[in-house]
Formats: C-alpha cells, sequence, structure tokens
C-alpha cells in the first residue's frame, strides 16, 4: 500500500467512489496490489484518505469486473487467475477484438493515432515494468475508443483488466522489445487505415502474449513441486 496516497486536486473532481475505484483498479494492474493479497477496507480508507464507504462500493464494482474476488472467510482479495482462466480470456479476446476493430477502427482519428505514438515512445523507454503494464493497457483504451459505451466494449474492457493482471508478470527486457516492435506495426496498421492488417496484427500480438504467459505458468508449476 506505499504507493497509495490522499488524493491529487485533479481528483478531487471525482466523486469518492469512482477516485477510490481508480485507485485500486491501478494497484492492482500495476502489481502494487498482488494477486492473492487482501484488500482491508479500513486500510484502503485511511491509505486513501477517505471512508470506507467509498472503498466497499469500489470493491463490490471491482468484483464485478473480475479484479478483486469476495470471500467469506478472507474478505476482499486481489484476484489471482489460474492458466486456463487465462487461456479462455485470450481465446475470448481474439475472437472479440477483430468484431470491435472491424466496427470501430474507421473512427480512430488522428489525435487518437498521436496519443497511442506518445504513449508508445513511453513504453520503448521505460524500464519499471509496473509502468509498463499501465502504459500499454492505456495504449489499447486509446485505440478502442471509438466505441466505448456499447457492450462489447465493456466485455473487452474487462477482460483487458483481468489479463493485465499476467502480462506484467510475463515481461523480460526481451518482451519489452519485442512488444514494442509489435505495438509499432499495429500502429501504423491504423495509421495506413488498413482494418484486417489491424486485426493480423492485434491477434498476432494476444496470440505471442498467450504462448509467454503460459510458458510462465508452467515454470510457477514446476517451481511449486
Amino acid at each position: 500500500m506505499s504507493r497509495f496516497g490522499g488524493p491529487a486536486t485533479a481528483a478531487r473532481m471525482l466523486t469518492a467512489h469512482e477516485y477510490v475505484k481508480g485507485r485500486i483498479r491501478d494497484g492492482i494492474l500495476d502489481g502494487t496490489l498482488a494477486p492473492g493479497s487482501r484488500l482491508l477496507q479500513s486500510n484502503l480508507a485511511d491509505s486513501l484518505g477517505v471512508s470506507t464507504t467509498p472503498v466497499r462500493e469500489a470493491l463490490r464494482d471491482l468484483s464485478v469486473e473480475g479484479l478483486v474476488q469476495m470471500d467469506a472467510h478472507r474478505g476482499a482479495i486481489v484476484r489471482d487467475l489460474d492458466i486456463r482462466e487465462v487461456e479462455e480470456i485470450y481465446e475470448l479476446r481474439m475472437l472479440l477484438e477483430p468484431v470491435m476493430i472491424r466496427r470501430t477502427g474507421a473512427r480512430v482519428d488522428p489525435a487518437m493515432l498521436d496519443e497511442a505514438e506518445e504513449l508508445l515512445e513511453q513504453m520503448r523507454d521505460e524500464e519499471d515494468q509496473h509502468v509498463w503494464v499501465e502504459l500499454n493497457r492505456r495504449f489499447h483504451e486509446v485505440l478502442s475508443s471509438g466505441d466505448d459505451t456499447s457492450r462489447l466494449a465493456d466485455i473487452l474492457q474487462s477482460l483487458r483488466n483481468s489479463s493485465a493482471l499476467w502480462v506484467g508478470l510475463s515481461l523480460g527486457a526481451q518482451r519489452i522489445q519485442e512488444s514494442y516492435v509489435e505495438h509499432r506495426q499495429l500502429l501504423t496498421a491504423y495509421r495506413e487505415g488498413d482494418i484486417e492488417a489491424i486485426v493480423e496484427e492485434t491477434v498476432e500480438h494476444l496470440r505471442r502474449t498467450l504462448v509467454l504467459i503460459q510458458q510462465l505458468a508452467e515454470e510457477r508449476r514446476l517451481a511449486r513441486e
């Protein structure tokens, strides 16, 4: 919890509920709140400078998103996905991301592409894996923001958030460089307006990431034996 702090001035413009949910979500996705760790309402409230009510509401919402698990004995804990669930998440993403791209790819305007470019350049130079995972999430959010109100958008956002828990664990220096190249190719396809190339690059990127996650899961399994 050490990286948590009281709300910044800009954050005060949000409701307490929105602010707390965003901070806890960010902490989970960047690895500050590790899979399996308990989320004590009183500790979170103290760290974020709020009452326990918005914390309780935020944890409830994050449980719906699949990031938090409500355990009858331990309370709220950061969800630790098993490899079978991760594989299902990526299979669903490989099916649904092309649907979203064909629906909204043409709506991605130059301003969105420039924002994605800035994030990509930050990813190239970023050495902190937690920060890199957050930049990666924002990169893909920008490119899919042509439709952020549909049911499909909500489903994909939930799937992306859940898979982010494993993306950080699978990173290494070589993978970060490989991923940068893949993201660059994807952004180039967007700039060229080639929808089918965008689909192909996206699916291949997801497939490569899943292979690395599967390798990591196997290494962790062997280490426990």
